[in-house]
């Protein structure tokens, strides 16, 4: 069975990188068709979106969000990762990794990150 497990410093400062890793076992980064996608959720808010990494390595962002993400993977690790540049406090949220074929099969179990000075 796949699992997912973010990781990552739960603290960033206003307009510092966000830098978090996800870590896949139980399957490979590189499987044919799945897509490994990037999701978080603000306080009292939904969930949202920020981008994915398909399995050929193409990626597709946030239209709100491309100007400040990047999402890579290590396929020797089996990790994939995500950089969220000059964060602000209204990128605080737990973030979440997903992967699968149907998009979103599996989900880690989400990490919170708080922009705070």
């Amino acid at each position: 069975q796949v699992q997912l497990q973010e990781s990552g410093p739960g603290l960033v400062k206003p307009s510092q990188t966000l830098s978090l890793t996800c870590t896949v076992s139980g399957g490979s980064i590189a499987t044919n068709y799945y897509y490994w996608s990037w999701i978080r959720q603000p306080p009292g808010k939904g969930l949202e979106w920020i981008g994915y990494i398909y399995y050929s390595g193409s990626t597709t962002y946030s239209p709100s969000l491309k100007s400040r993400t990047s999402i890579s993977r290590d396929t020797s690790k089996n990790q994939g990762t995500l950089q969220l540049n000059s964060v602000t406090p209204e990128d605080t949220a737990v973030y979440y990794c997903a992967g699968g074929a149907g998009f979103a099969d599996y989900w880690g179990q989400g990490t919170q990150v708080t922009v705070s000075s």
